[in-house]
């Protein structure tokens, strides 16, 4: 009882539902060990930007173990089925052969019959009677034919019968040869003339002739290595000559190689004749194997009570009933046969003879009997194919062990049963039902309880533990690989890589048999759950073994505590192998789970939400790509249920409803129509403002196989269907307005993940609605020439702002006095012109997946803008495409493509109606044009930054390969795909390409006008939307098709953008133009996701025990814990040494470093000794400073004219992650920095537009941050009127505050603990403070006004609460009071000549400041620290620049200072950074 309770306790803890995370935990790991006790506790720290879609965005791993795993269901070449069976008997009873000499006493029995107690007729009946029964006993459904002492021409006919009776399938032959001579060596068996007068010889050749292939043959006889040696001769002969003369066999017959055999001793050997046992000891062993084994038994140990064997042979019970006593040795018999061939035995081996078929497995698992008592008696059985030697195997300890406790109970059974009658052994399993009087009490075998306990031994004590290859570690062909550990995940290439899972136990195909008896169900199923929880190599195994037909049976079971843990199995074997998908279908059993999502009472299921989770995962992976599926699921009300799961509070129920949502209505007209009756997809795009990432991810998945994206392995497309409920112009409006409700929800998501789910939608609509998407192109091309013309071609200007005006005006006045049209028209395309303008922005994402997949769909529409008729209008004369206006300096200030026409006069939102001011003005049609000629796609060679210039010669070749771009995230998956059909890589082409370019937008001549183009695109949209109505409503596919996926031919055979509904001889419109002139361009669209697949991986990671991180004893985490311990340490030291460092003199030199160009930004580990910089060039180095060392030197890849305004390191109490901000207005983090630790190469971890709303001043601040570990939260400012609040968690963007100040925001801080005021200085020297708790018109609780300069920095007082500093460029330090009046409480006056950098420790309450640097004064700059208690300075310094004339500006126009300072934020030290590359390491002399 006490290991039950220890395993139940998985399904009645509670399921976290933290939306930062992506793992909910089963409780497993709550249990505590002694060990844990000596170990310290470490506290709950929460690193952030560390889960696993920052390691992988969405992307599965790429496991390469998953898809060598070993086919468990058998491989249909060899796959057996046995049809039915010949029993030939050549006894010739009374006649002994001529070659063999009998001892006295003799073995006589034959099926436990003695020939000689009957006439011989009669004996060779009732033997052959005996016989049969006993393979009966075997398999049931098999017609057995006894062929008794035939003759030649008889057994020719028997054979050529059951071969044409068992037509293609196996045909099983026994022979017994104890009435005739010995095989020959040359293969020739003997039988009988019709007289019995002579012994017939018959060929191996000939009998193989007769029963062709594939056979099961069963030698019972001396020297019976004869025929096996021979049979595989013959086989190889004919199998050689039919691959030879024919190619091969015709379909369904296999070769004779394919055949199995059974012999019962070598060539050399004879058939032991022991009196004990029985002359056919080895059929004995092979169809009666539990009466052989007990007379063996009592053979070779001494019992008590003196058991004979005929006791024995009354041993009560029936084969088939568990209860009984013989039923329960016939179980554990079962039990360990099974256990000893899945641990000798090569898994293909194991499968085929013991998975494949029920008689072939019971011979050959009685086989291991036979070998283990016939090799005592000088005799050794044979197979083919040949097998390991299992008679010593340790198992058969256990056998003798529940043999010993069965027979010493048996007296005493037979003493209370004396009226029952002695049963014959061949007739034990086909007896009626056992006596139900119960006339004895049998004390069951414990074999079952002790192996299931060794089994849980194994899975508590280390049976997730990794080993290395060897004879303890999971062999290559139970699919481990090293692809399947835990660095797959991670990215990582430390030690643990080689590291493979251990030896299964042996106990697991024992746990099988446990399946099949009530009392101990529950228990096996839980550790068999707690097993398949150690990831796919686990559930493969249990796979392999043949555990699914019984767990499909338990789905039928009414119990309620089986629930959870058949939901957890399930799930894994779903995640694993998806193709079960069939067999649930096809049994019903997807119904078990629809039944328990659809459940409203959570009381009645443990963990209620997560196993729902798991039922809607399951069900998901049942209709995934199974059009059978969905609809077996829509009819069950899946669909509704997880509508209703939607709003539930469990982030991953919500998740994989969304999911499972997705793949029923996935290319499935039926279930779309249905849903959007229920308005299912305007209830997905309200939960696009979800917490949780993955949830908002999920609903973007749903929302985009909703527009057409392919869910399964399918192409996609088809839009929503045909949705013939709907008009024509609802069904319209419905697709834009999920794709437009999408964009606007989530285009400034925080999670690289998510934005890439919005590319996915937006590219399905981009291929339906092309024409539309055209026409925006053409208008953001016409605004994009007309800014690149500049002041030189004003003459152009007047005329251009013309045409798109002019063109939309003439296009809406195509419909008449209808204005109700006209208004639908211009917002319908102002929608399409806010998602086309989002998706140029993505294409400059920072996130380098999130930008490629971008430029794939915005570089589709080029194409097609090059190819619709817009190219052939003759407006005006092209500019070069190498044109830049004067003092563009790399960014402009976008305004709208059609401004001043009437496009713009009902946007669905002012601040989508036109791109970001961050927009870079290398992404510009002139550009992207270019590109697409020669071949080159984004990114432009401009943006794609080269080292900067000049590259200081101590950089190697290598240093400057690996600094040209910013670093890579993990899983860095994305391929642009061109829609073009040439190969990606412009090698050979691209000298053609260049020679013949495509046309641009405003080259050559035509007739007609903008308008025309636009009237034709738009009507050839509506047309394919027609069409694709139209084929949905007169072609729906049928319900028996396997695979519902339309892909490109759903669109009404519109699929290709090169097939146009229009022509020049067209009657359809009065307008003969389209979009159908881009021949050659392939079907890029919609873009394919693979966030399902990274989904499903959960239910593939271990659920039950805790992570490698948090399980005590491992690498990670001793790691933690000694980094917990040492920061604890150096938190005390500080503690100690920050009481005198207010007193001390702080010139204590430490280090000395020379940094490549000007380190403007620098931030300082706490815990490690780590500096990072950023200097003038936006190039980030990582040093030692204890060493002196650089770790590491990287691109930060911000767009020129911008630069780093903001360093950040974040998780410090765990390791760490470097945060940037730039004055594009774009937050990056990076991890991996320290390459000491060997977790890998440096990585992008996220990036993400933190500001949009960036303002072009002449003096500005760029990005301004603050990072609050505690909270997780994000304050962003700078050239902005707002504050903007993120968090950590989420992702999202909490709330934007006011800054009421035309100024920019120059400095941040917020207090460290639990308080939501934080504390802004600006350009203009106002300091307010802000309370985030209030409402927004409000959160400005206090401003002060004594600075009248640029505010450099503003930090809260380290010792006293409600106190903060603040210092202006002037020179100017005061300590302000919260609770006190608007003026300082204190004020120093540093440096007269003005003030360059201040930063105030954040242990100790010590301050310090760098004068600025002057025309009188800038070879040497002074450096003043000062205590805030005390009015005269701690030290003074003063520093060589090593300028040798006076710069005239800063480095950057965002950065108004020449020199960086900061503090350490633990240690009394700090750094200054010079602008001739010097940083110097200063601390503070504490003696």
């Amino acid at each position: 009882m006490g290991s039950d309770v220890l395993t139940e306790r998985a399904w009645d803890s509670p399921s976290t539902s933290d939306p930062s995370s992506t793992r909910t935990t089963n409780g497993a790991h709550g249990l505590q060990t002694a060990s844990d006790a000596t170990l310290p506790d470490p506290t709950p720290i929460i690193p952030y930007w560390s889960a696993k879609r920052h390691l992988t965005c969405g992307n599965a791993s790429p496991r390469s173990s998953s898809a060598r795993l070993f086919p468990w269901r058998g491989s249909a070449p060899g796959k057996l089925k046995t049809a039915n069976a010949a029993l030939v008997l050549c006894l010739n009873i009374d006649v002994d052969p001529p070659d063999i000499i009998k001892t006295n006493p003799c073995a006589a029995l034959e099926c436990w019959v003695n020939p000689h107690s009957l006439p011989s007729h009669k004996a060779l009946e009732a033997i052959g009677s005996n016989l049969q029964h006993q393979f009966e006993g075997l398999s049931l459904k098999i017609p057995y034919k006894p062929i008794l002492d035939p003759s030649y021409e008889d057994l020719r006919r028997f054979c050529i019968t059951l071969r044409k009776q068992a037509k293609d399938e196996t045909v099983c032959f026994y022979y017994n040869g104890h009435g005739v001579p010995k095989p020959t060596p040359s293969g020739e068996l003997w039988c009988f003339n019709r007289n019995y007068t002579q012994y017939i010889p018959v060929s191996l050749m000939e009998v193989q002739t007769w029963l062709g292939s594939p056979g099961v043959y069963i030698w019972d006889c001396s020297a019976a290595g004869h025929l096996l040696s021979n049979f595989i001769t013959f086989a190889e002969r004919r199998d050689q000559d039919a691959f030879t003369t024919r190619g091969g066999y015709a379909d369904g017959m296999q070769p004779y190689m394919n055949s199995l055999q059974l012999a019962a001793c070598a060539t050399h050997e004879q058939l032991p004749t022991c009196p004990e046992l029985p002359a056919d000891v080895f059929t004995s062993c092979l169809t009666s194997p539990i009466d052989i084994a007990l007379r063996y038994f009592i053979m070779t140990h001494h019992l008590p009570n003196n058991i004979t064997p005929d006791m024995v042979m009354q041993l009560p019970g029936d084969l088939k009933d568990r209860r009984t006593p013989l039923g329960e040795l016939n179980w554990i018999f079962t039990a360990i046969t099974d256990t000893i061939a899945w641990t000798t035995f090569p898994r293909d081996v194991f499968t085929r003879l013991y998975r494949s078929d029920l008689l072939i497995a019971s011979l050959f698992r009685n086989f291991l009997l036979a070998e283990r008592i016939m090799k005592n008696y000088h005799c050794t059985p044979h197979t083919y194919p040949p097998l390991p030697a299992t008679n010593t195997h340790q198992l058969w300890a256990a056998w003798d062990l529940a043999l010993d406790t069965c027979l010493r109970q048996l007296p005493e059974l037979l003493a209370k049963a004396p009226g029952s009658a002695q049963q014959p052994p061949n007739q034990r399993g086909s007896s009626g039902a056992p006596n139900t009087e119960k006339p004895y009490q049998y004390i069951p075998s414990r074999f079952f309880t002790d192996q299931l306990t060794a089994f849980e031994v194994w899975i508590s004590r280390g049976g997730s533990a990794l080993t290395k290859r060897g004879p303890l570690s999971l062999p290559l062909q139970n699919g481990g690989d090293r692809c399947d550990t835990p660095d797959v995940v991670n990215g990582t290439t430390s030690p643990d890589a080689d590291l493979v899972p251990r030896k299964p136990p042996d106990q697991l195909p024992i746990v099988l048999q446990v399946l099949l008896s009530q009392p101990h169900r529950l228990r096996a199923l839980i550790l068999l759950s707690q097993f398949v929880d150690l990831g796919p190599w686990a559930v493969n195994l249990v796979l392999t073994i043949g555990i699914f037909p019984y767990i499909s049976k338990l789905l039928q079971a009414a119990g309620q505590d089986l629930r959870p843990v058949l939901i957890f199995i399930w799930a894994r074997i779903l995640a694993v192998d998806p193709s079960v998908q069939v067999d649930l279908y096809n049994t019903g059993g997807f119904k078990y789970f629809a039944n328990v999502l659809a459940t409203q009472e959570d009381n009645e299921l443990p963990n209620s939400s997560e196993h729902k989770a798991m039922c809607a995962f399951i069900l998901s992976a049942v209709a995934r790509d199974f059009y059978n599926g969905q609809m077996a699921c829509w009819r069950e009300r899946v669909f509704d249920a997880c509508s209703e799961r939607l709003e539930e509070g469990d982030f991953l129920l919500r998740q994989w409803s969304a999911l499972c949502i997705a793949q029923i209505w996935d290319s499935n007209d039926e279930v779309k129509v249905y849903g959007v009756d229920r308005g299912i997809q305007d209830k997905l795009i309200l939960m696009l403002s979800d917490d949780s990432p993955e949830v908002r991810s999920a609903v973007l998945y749903a929302l985009s196989t909703f527009m057409g994206a392919a869910g399964g392995k399918g192409q996609g497309g088809a839009g929503t269907g045909t949705q013939y409920q709907l008009e024509e112009r609802i069904h319209f409006r419905m697709e834009v307005a999920v794709a437009t409700g999408a964009t606007l929800a989530v285009r400034d998501d925080a999670s690289p993940m998510v934005r890439k789910e919005l590319l996915v939608l937006i590219s399905c609509l981009v291929r339906e609605w092309r024409g539309h998407f055209v026409v925006c192109a053409w208008m953001y091309w016409e605004e994009d020439r007309r800014w690149r013309a500049g002041e030189p071609h004003t003459h152009y200007h007047h005329a251009e702002e013309e045409v798109t005006a002019q063109a939309l005006a003439e296009w809406l006045d195509g419909f008449g006095d209808d204005e109700g049209a006209r208004e639908e028209n211009r917002v319908l395309l102002s929608s399409f012109f806010t998602i086309f303008v989002v998706l140029m922005e993505l294409t400059i994402d920072p996130y380098h997946e999130v930008a490629t997949l971008a430029q794939t769909v915005m570089d589709y529409i080029f194409a097609l803008l090059l190819a619709s008729p817009f190219a052939k209008l003759n407006l005006v004369p092209p500019l070069p495409v190498d044109h830049k206006p004067a003092g563009a300096n790399g960014t402009h200030s976008r305004v709208s493509s059609a401004q001043g026409s009437p496009l713009i006069q009902h946007p669905p939102s002012p601040s989508l109606s036109r791109p970001s001011n961050t927009l870079r003005r290398t992404s510009s049609f002139a550009n992207t044009l270019r590109h697409l000629a020669g071949g080159i796609p984004f990114p432009s060679s401009d943006e794609a930054r080269a080292p900067p210039s000049p590259v200081p010669s101590s950089l190697s070749r290598s240093d400057i390969l690996v600094a040209s771009r910013p670093p890579s995230p993990n899983f860095n998956i994305a391929q642009y795909a061109s829609p073009y059909s040439r190969p990606p890589t412009p090698s050979r082409d691209k000298e053609r390409d260049l020679a013949s370019p495509p046309v641009s937008p405003t080259a050559g001549t035509a007739t007609f006008l903008p308008s025309h183009v636009m009237e034709a695109l738009v009507e050839e949209d509506m047309v394919r939307l027609r069409a694709r109505r139209r084929e949905g409503a007169h072609g729906r596919r049928s319900a028996g098709s396997g695979h519902g996926h339309a892909g490109g031919s759903a669109n009404g055979g519109l699929s290709s953008p090169c097939e146009s509904t229009f022509s020049m001889d067209s009657n359809v419109s009065n307008v003969p133009l389209g979009c159908g002139t881009g021949n050659g361009l392939r079907d890029v669209l919609p873009l394919k996701s693979s966030f399902f697949a990274w989904c499903c991986e959960y239910f593939t990671e271990p659920q039950m025990r805790q992570t490698e991180a948090d399980e005590p004893g491992s690498v990670q985490y001793n790691y933690q814990v000694w980094r917990q311990q040492r920061n604890e340490q150096v938190i005390t030291e500080t503690q100690r040494q920050s009481i005198i460092a207010e007193s001390s003199r702080w010139d204590r030199p430490v280090a000395n470093l020379h940094v490549n160009s000007h380190p403007l930004c620098m931030a300082m580990h706490a815990y490690d000794p780590h500096l990072v910089i950023a200097n003038d060039n936006d190039m980030i180095s990582v040093w030692d400073w204890t060493q002196r060392k650089r770790l590491n030197y990287f691109c930060n890849g911000n767009p020129k004219g911008t630069s780093i305004t903001s360093l950040h390191i974040i998780n410090q109490d765990v390791g760490g992650i470097i945060m940037t901000g730039a004055a594009d207005g774009i937050v990056r983090l990076y991890r991996n920095y320290d390459p000491t630790m060997n977790q890998g190469p440096l990585q992008m971890v996220s990036s993400f537009r933190a500001l949009h709303e960036l303002i072009r001043v002449r003096r500005g601040s760029g990005l301004v941050l603050d990072w609050k570990q505690s909270g997780g939260t994000l304050l962003i400012g700078g050239d902005s009127r707002i504050i903007r609040v993120w968090d950590a968690h989420t992702e999202t963007q909490v709330l934007d505050l006011e800054t009421n100040c035309e100024s920019p925001v120059t400095s941040i801080t917020s207090d460290q603990g639990s308080s939501s005021t934080f504390i802004v200085g600006f350009a203009d020297g106002l300091v307010k403070v802000f309370d985030r708790r209030l409402e927004e018109e409000d959160a400005i609780v206090r401003s002060y006004h004594d600075h009248h300069s640029w505010v450099q920095n503003v930090k809260y007082h380290p010792r006293i609460s409600g106190q903060f500093l603040s210092a202006s460029l002037a020179g100017e330090v005061r300590l302000w009071d919260l609770r006190g009046s608007d003026t300082a409480a204190q004020a120093w006056d540093l440096h007269h000549a003005g003030l360059s950098a201040f930063d105030v420790h954040s242990q100790t309450g010590v301050f310090a400041a760098t004068s600025a640097l002057t025309p009188a004064n800038f070879r040497h700059q002074r450096l003043t620290v000062h205590s805030i208690s005390d009015s005269s300075p701690l030290s003074t310094l003063s520093l060589p620049t090593g300028l040798n004339a006076y710069p005239s500006r800063p480095p950057t126009p965002h950065i108004p200072r020449h020199t960086s300072l900061a503090f350490h934020p633990m240690e009394m030290l700090y750094a200054v950074g010079q602008p001739d590359g010097s940083v110097k390491i200063t601390g503070c002399k504490l003696t």
